[in-house]
């Protein structure tokens, strides 16, 4: 029994150092078509440095303009190939004062790991599309 177990640990070992192997000779990943939703600044950090251009929606629930945004911002993660992360300002208080967010919704773009947009309130689909095309 103890050799059986042992035999299945071995497999399971090369199974994943083969995996790994495969996974680090893939393509980069592209980029999600759904937002992904962020929570502190280290999971920011790693987002932005991760991807190429992204666009960062700070919200909250209870503002009308950031429930008006919502669809827009997934029509943009779902039609280009920009990254869309959404911060919650309630939950991520530190981050949206780090970040020099004063109002709902702000949002930001990143290219290539740093701030080179900020558009505040409501904001039109092709707006932010061509926002984020000039920094493609």
């Amino acid at each position: 029994m103890a050799e059986e177990i042992e035999e299945i640990r071995r497999q399971k070992l090369e199974e994943l150092r083969n995996r790994d192997a495969t996974e680090s000779d893939e393509e980069p990943a592209q980029s999600p078509s759904q937002p992904i939703r962020v929570d502190g600044k280290a999971e920011l950090t790693d987002v932005v440095s991760d991807h190429d251009v992204v666009l960062v929606d700070f919200y909250a629930d209870w503002c009308g303009p950031c429930q008006m945004l919502e669809p827009v911002v997934e029509s943009i993660a779902a039609e280009t190939d920009a990254v869309v992360a959404k911060v919650d300002v309630d939950a991520n208080q530190g981050l949206a004062a780090e970040h020099s967010v004063r109002g709902v919704p702000t949002l930001l773009v990143f290219a290539e790991g740093q701030a080179v947009e900020r558009l505040v309130g409501m904001q039109d689909e092709s707006r932010l599309r061509s926002v984020i095309e000039a920094h493609a």
